[in-house]
């Protein structure tokens, strides 16, 4: 079955490999939200395209204009020749903004076909300027997806300065109603270089539920970027080779 209106706590995990190792773990917290009920969702302290503690904007994700989400969906799925099998809901897995603010390194649109069986996923990325980059992930035959296959897509996007825009990254995606575990590890001529696990367990999406992580996590959007710029520096420190940014990608989509 489609997955449903959740929020969902638990922690980000970086393990890198090489040229130095280095570790951190950080709690997170995030909300999925079928692409259906935006329209009329209804939720204590969360708005939709209009101020709250936290809020979701459609001008956050897709083409990032503020039309339409559903549209640019099909759009993307329809050019990867996946309309004809994600046909069914598909459900976002995004930090929302939380007083105004969010940088989302990461958010996920998890698309199923007509019987709930998801069948793509779209890892929508931003880098810390202010570019974005979309990668497609979906079997080539088509078929759903399970807990343990693992996909290879090719790295065409700048994220970290502390490594080049090569290699591929291994995607896999274990969800369910009640548990999220996304694993995005990076790979360089066949060797892992970046190990992330991102994972947390679910509950009905409620007021309650946002005011406890309002409580719990009450600066964590803010410290998204702060946290990124601490590890840099721990990097920097430890005399990782540094990367200049190439220009992003002319096609914002890949699979």
């Amino acid at each position: 079955m489609p997955l449903s209106t959740s929020v969902g706590t638990g922690s980000v995990v970086h393990v890198r490999h090489t040229p130095v190792g280095h570790r951190f773990v950080y709690p997170i917290a995030f909300v999925r939200v079928p692409l259906s009920v935006w329209p009329t969702l209804s939720v204590p302290l969360l708005g939709v395209d209009r101020p709250n503690l936290f809020s979701l904007r459609r001008a956050d994700h897709g083409a990032r204009d503020g039309g339409d989400l559903a549209a640019w969906l099909s759009g993307v799925l329809r050019t990867h020749g996946l309309d004809a099998v994600a046909d069914g809901e598909a459900v976002l897995q995004t930090f929302p903004r939380l007083l105004g603010y969010v940088f989302n390194p990461v958010s996920f649109w998890f698309c199923h076909d007509a019987q709930g069986q998801l069948r793509a996923v779209l890892a929508e990325v931003n880098n810390t300027f202010g570019e974005r980059h979309t990668y497609v992930v979906a079997h080539p035959d088509h078929r759903p997806i399970a807990s343990t296959d693992v996909f290879e897509v090719a790295k065409v996007f700048h994220v970290s300065p502390f490594f080049p825009v090569s290699g591929v990254y291994r995607f896999r995606f274990d969800l369910s109603q009640k548990r999220s575990a996304v694993s995005i590890d990076y790979f360089e001529n066949g060797q892992p270089q970046l190990s992330t696990r991102l994972t947390g367990r679910l509950a009905p999406l409620g007021g309650r539920a946002l005011a406890g992580w309002a409580m719990r996590f009450p600066f964590m959007t803010f410290g998204v970027m702060w946290r990124i710029h601490v590890q840099a520096l721990k990097l920097w420190r430890k005399r990782v080779p540094f990367f200049r940014k190439p220009e992003p990608p002319l096609e914002r989509i890949s699979s």
